[in-house]
């Protein structure tokens, strides 16, 4: 089956404006947004409003056991809101996702080598997992292509590129055009080195391939970077630019170029192996190269 062919140009994706598609289930995204936007800092002295003690022990006692049930508080939260963004799919995700593990289990099972000479699962090799992943969803049916985003840095983070998978349908007149995105790597893309067991168990909540609309992966960045701020808030340490949320979002949710990759065409291994140029009948002596040839000599006069 010939594979298209071509670079689509540079698309401007805005995450601050990422629409949400009508028709669907929407109480969840909202929900998320709503309690970060208002819950990501909390009065200080929340919990001693109201009440007056003689002692100084008592007030420092009170202000621990309420930070230690503030911080319950919020990481039980965090890890609802994120069971729930990633227990929601519609039909369209649930049909990509599907075809995308048949892909993976299918380069699996056949061990074949890439052009790069190493095991298509190999994490070396990712970049060719990405390309044969997207020829079976481009087979199947999907308007599938390999997005690369680039990023310039600012005052909050430096600059960067990242390279994953776009699906883009536009079958449903009502919905518009819907993205939905593949990274094959996205557990790894949260997880820290030192991070706090509270956050740990976030991370490995989440699916090592992700496939999801853009409002959806908007959603998981926004509650796993500010549970990664909370982390490194209460460990008194430094939150690297790149894990930041503005970060996360030129990512997946930035500016990137669409690019369907052409066809492989097969390694030549043996270059001594090919045709030789053939000889030219005004030069190719036949009685000398072809011994077994018999014929009658014509005496020209």
């Amino acid at each position: 089956m010939a594979v298209a062919r071509g670079r689509i140009p540079m698309d401007r994706r805005n995450s601050d404006n990422i629409d949400y598609y009508s028709g669907e289930p929407e109480s969840v995204a909202f929900m998320i947004f709503g309690f970060l936007d208002e819950g990501e800092e909390s009065p200080e002295g929340s919990c001693n409003s109201g009440n007056s003690f003689d002692g100084e022990d008592s007030v420092e006692d009170d202000g621990i056991a309420c930070n230690v049930e503030e911080n319950k508080a919020y990481w039980e939260s965090q890890d609802r809101f994120l069971q729930e963004t990633l227990s929601w799919t519609s039909s369209l995700e649930s049909k990509v996702r599907h075809a995308t593990m048949a892909a993976l289990v299918e380069l699996n099972l056949e061990g074949s080598g890439c052009v790069c000479r190493r095991p298509v699962a190999a994490i070396e090799c990712r970049n060719c997992m990405r390309r044969e992943v997207s020829d079976r969803l481009r087979n199947a049916g999907y308007n599938c292509a390999i997005c690369k985003s680039k990023w310039k840095s600012s005052q909050d983070i430096p600059s960067g590129e990242h390279t994953y998978l776009e699906v883009v349908d536009n079958s449903s007149s009502k919905h518009g055009e819907v993205r939905v995105i593949i990274e094959l790597n996205f557990r790894a893309e949260f997880e820290m080195a030192r991070a706090s067991r509270e956050y740990n168990r976030l991370t490995d909540r989440l699916p090592e391939v992700f496939v999801g609309k853009a409002e959806r992966l908007r959603a998981l960045i926004q509650i796993l970077c500010s549970a990664g701020k909370k982390c490194m808030k209460d460990k008194k340490m430094h939150m690297a630019p790149w894990r930041k949320q503005k970060y996360m979002q030129a990512k997946w949710l930035g500016m990137c170029e669409r690019k369907v990759p052409a066809p492989i065409l097969p390694a030549v291994e043996h270059l001594d192996r090919l045709p030789k140029p053939r000889a030219s009948m005004l030069t190719f002596d036949m009685l000398e190269n072809l011994p077994g040839l018999h014929c009658t000599a014509i005496k020209v006069v």
